[in-house]
């Protein structure tokens, strides 16, 4: 098995403000990543942190671009069983969008189309919701999703454990997860205790 992980943010921009407005949402803008340090964060947004309305497929950083220039991002996080087959289908559908990008472009009319609960899909064209159920249902994972997405539609797929909320930026990984901690521990007593130790 293999994990990927959803990840929800809120920079507080005026764009950000104005999507919550019309969604009544915490958070504005989903991105999805292969690694559990967000080193490969990927979603459709701002191609520049300056320029709300000039966007595309980005690569996201927690500590760059548009992340770093609004400091207090608020995030939740979430992470996601995924076979080896799915996971590798993700991870190509995303390297081809990427390595084709210049042909993909923000989807802003369906961005804000979505906020009256209407669908405007346009060809080779993505908002961050769009783009991650677009990419996890191409890999055959059921996600049970309305048909006009939102970034907080995510929080509702089966399966997801949330592993972290605060600020993006103060995000660090454990390295060994709470749960993992106490089923390890749990073992180790059961086994020293067989051995009558």
């Amino acid at each position: 098995m293999k994990k990927i992980y959803i990840v929800l943010t809120h920079t507080g921009t005026i764009l950000s403000r104005l999507i919550k407005g019309f969604t009544k949402d915490e958070f504005s803008h989903v991105s999805i990543s292969l690694d559990a340090e967000l080193n490969e964060m990927y979603s459709f947004g701002r191609l520049n942190p300056y320029n709300p309305f000039w966007g595309g497929f980005v690569h996201e950083y927690k500590n760059k671009g548009t992340f770093k220039r609004f400091y207090n991002t608020r995030s939740k996080i979430y992470s996601l069983d995924v076979t080896l087959n799915q996971y590798n289908s993700i991870k190509n559908t995303i390297a081809q969008i990427e390595k084709e990008k210049e042909n993909y472009k923000f989807n802003i009319i369906g961005l804000f189309a979505a906020g009256f609960h209407k669908k405007i899909k346009i060809e080779h064209s993505f908002y961050c919701a769009e783009f991650v159920k677009y990419v996890i249902k191409k890999a055959d994972i059921e996600i049970n999703l309305p048909e006009v997405v939102k970034p907080e539609d995510f929080k509702n797929i089966n399966g997801l454990e949330e592993i972290y909320i605060g600020l993006l930026r103060k995000y660090k990984f454990p390295k060994i997860r709470v749960s993992e901690l106490i089923k390890n521990n749990l073992l180790t007593y059961r086994s020293r205790k067989e051995q009558g130790i």
